[in-house]
């Protein structure tokens, strides 16, 4: 295809601008366009960083359309998965009058499974609450009516409904060609249609875990494509991390002790005593976790594998709990051709045994007991350099595992002749992309920005206020909140307040309460935790006068525009928190090679995420409004320049009067309601 083409196709009186109000030409989006065709052309990698506004989605699906080659596009999330396979895609494939064939393909949790639905519906005649038995209904009726047996698409039963995880399979469980429904499977029709598709659309989360199956030599979850897209590319560092990984958590193994209760006393009664068999591994991981326990004491209760407390004991159980899987596989593996239950209950067996083992198997830098009897296989698994810890609170324990570096992964799985683009609003820090293509090895990657076509100057102001205590101060939070209030107070829509922490969002939630009902205020204030993500962001768009207060998951693919939202604060400088297992043993290894792991690692995190935060504030040409800054390192401190010189190019006060002088002018200028 011929660059002409682009031009043609976003022209304003191209078939874009047909098929869509309101149109105009932008070029950035163009450009975008462009590169990326250039991409597909060569074929090579393409890092490109394109502004709130730029047009991206649209940018890359036109080359991407234009091509004919087979693509997988990857987003950030489930939900933008389905705008882009259900409005996006679409919209595009008419307004070209093109007749692609679009697949859309999630993660098999995704999925109703007819055979563990009637498992379960068997089960749930006994002991399933009236709530439960309801949502079975609705299910039930969803997999008569349902073509693709997508949760998502069954409102009645919200997607974290812990009854999802009772009629939906995983690897392990699967039966596979064993399976009485094996014709009907969701997954393998899903898969199919995959494969036959000439675009594909998933999410980070599956393309991270088909990389990670690649690892232990399966590739049968994604289709071999020409082209792959990543959409919010910055969240591929801490998705691959996650997947290439490991977790075992005590809610599996004790589900692993259920299934083989269960499995064993239906299909294989007189062969053991299976609730004995099932109580022993319960008490083992029971066991496990009681010797862990001085790690609730501990700073967010998690515990490097380094800094255990109590650490011989601790391995002494692991051993212990090691000991038990390993009898119950022999038990299984001599059954397991018997039924397909226990052949299920013999493979989830024998996966979880595996993690197990290797996330106690010392690394470079371990110092416990090596476990006996590792089999090859399993050692191959080992990472070159992880970090290992422990998560214990009042109802969960995990293991886990993850790797220090993920750059290997990506340049190891590209072919050649693929065409791999990258794309976000934040993957530079001002530009310098080093930090991004470090982290996934993008070493000979083109790299390209197209800021944001608006004007920020006269859109919106980033005021820092003076005389703030320092966020470490007892004082900062209560002081805060008081510069915070005039704005609430002229607040036209909502206001949204980001913390760094969820410690913040309470403290900060409650303050603004207090604040509120003492000034005679109708704000509805709403903090993350009381209600599902979805639920509160719903709540924020609808009611006239909402604050909501979120830490971690608010910070970023939260789409408020016009008047809805003309108040973002934010408390500190969004620097990762000095316990999270990963970013510690990341710092120790950067320091040990030399280098400095604050500018290297630490200030480049905060640059994109204090990115993402700020741009929850405009996001239309239309849009206005002031950002506040809590954190006076952002303007005091001298790495301070490196932060403000990443973000958008708002005008800049310190000055209460201006910005609430900026604020009332703009919202008099609003027409009348």
């Amino acid at each position: 295809m011929l660059l002409q083409d682009l031009d043609a196709v976003f022209a304003d009186d191209g078939p874009l601008a047909a098929s869509v109000d309101h149109y105009f030409l932008r070029q950035q989006q163009l450009e975008l366009a462009q590169s990326i065709q250039r991409a597909l052309d060569t074929p090579s990698t393409l890092v490109a960083e394109a502004g709130t506004g730029t047009g991206k989605t649209w940018a890359y699906l036109v080359p991407v359309f234009l091509s004919g080659r087979k693509a997988l596009i990857s987003t950030g999330t489930r939900t933008l998965q389905d705008q882009l396979f259900k409005r996006d895609l679409p919209h595009l494939r008419k307004a070209l009058s093109l007749s692609l064939n679009v697949a859309l393909l999630k993660g098999r949790g995704n999925y109703v499974c007819h055979y563990y639905f009637e498992k379960y519906e068997q089960d749930a005649r006994g002991f399933g609450s009236k709530h439960e038995v309801q949502q079975l209904k609705h299910i039930q009726q969803f997999i008569e009516r349902s073509k693709s047996g997508d949760k998502s698409e069954l409102a009645a039963v919200p997607e974290d409904a812990p009854i999802w995880h009772r009629v939906t399979s995983t690897r392990e469980n699967c039966l596979g060609q064993d399976c009485p429904y094996v014709g009907e499977c969701f997954v393998l029709k899903a898969r199919r249609k995959a494969q036959e598709a000439d675009i594909v659309v998933v999410n980070h989360a599956l393309f991270m875990a088909d990389l990670a199956l690649r690892e232990d030599g399966i590739t049968d979850l994604l289709p071999e494509v020409d082209v792959v897209v990543f959409d919010e590319a910055h969240q591929l560092p801490d998705v691959a991390t996650r997947f290439l990984g490991t977790t075992v958590s005590m809610h599996q193994i004790n589900d692993l002790a259920h299934l083989i209760e269960a499995a064993g006393l239906a299909h294989a009664k007189g062969s053991a005593d299976w609730s004995a068999v099932a109580g022993a591994l319960k008490q083992a991981m029971q066991d496990l976790r009681l010797q862990a326990a001085p790690i609730q004491q501990l700073s967010g209760q998690k515990a490097t594998f380094m800094d255990l407390p109590n650490a011989l004991a601790f391995d002494e159980a692991l051993a212990q709990l090691l000991d038990k899987l390993d009898k119950i596989i022999k038990l299984l593996d001599l059954l397991k051709e018997h039924h397909p239950d226990l052949a299920a209950a013999y493979k989830t067996a024998l996966q979880l045994r595996a993690q197990i083992f290797v996330w106690s198997q010392p690394d470079r830098q371990g110092k416990h007991a090596v476990l006996p009897d590792a089999d090859v296989t399993t050692l191959q698994q080992l990472e070159q350099e992880s970090v290992r810890w422990v998560e214990h609170g009042a109802s969960y324990f995990r293991l886990h595992r993850a790797p220090l570096s993920v750059a290997q992964i990506f340049s190891r799985y590209k072919a050649d002749e693929q065409s791999w683009i990258f794309t976000s609003a934040t993957l530079s820090v001002h530009g310098n992309f080093n930090h991004f293509v470090h982290q996934l090895g993008l070493w000979e990657a083109q790299v390209e920005v197209w800021p944001s076509p608006f004007n920020y100057a006269e859109q919106a102001v980033l005021y820092v206020p003076q005389g703030l205590p320092l966020p470490s101060s007892p004082d900062f939070y209560p002081a805060f909140i008081n510069t915070l209030m005039p704005f609430i107070q002229q607040a036209e829509g909502g206001v949204l307040v980001l913390s760094t922490t969820l410690r913040g969002v309470d403290i900060m939630a409650d303050l603004i309460q207090a604040s509120v009902d003492r000034l005679g205020l109708k704000q509805h204030v709403m903090r993350q935790g009381e209600k599902s993500r979805q639920v509160l962001l719903e709540s924020f768009r609808t009611q006239p006068h909402a604050v909501l207060v979120g830490s971690a998951s608010f910070w970023e693919g939260i789409d408020v525009p016009g008047n809805a939202l003309t108040v973002v604060a934010i408390d500190k400088l969004p620097f990762a928190p000095p316990d999270d297992p990963v970013l510690e043993a990341r710092i120790k290894a950067c320091r040990d090679r030399g280098g400095n792991p604050f500018v290297e690692y630490q200030l480049p995190e905060a640059a994109i995420a204090l990115k993402q935060g700020a741009g929850r504030l405009i996001r239309t040409e239309k849009d206005w409004g002031v950002l506040i800054m809590g954190d006076a390192r952002l303007v005091e401190k001298p790495y301070g320049k490196v932060l403000w010189r990443g973000l958008p190019g708002f005008a800049r006060t310190r000055s209460a009067s201006q910005a609430l002088a900026f604020y009332q002018h703009k919202k008099s200028t609003l027409p009348a309601s």
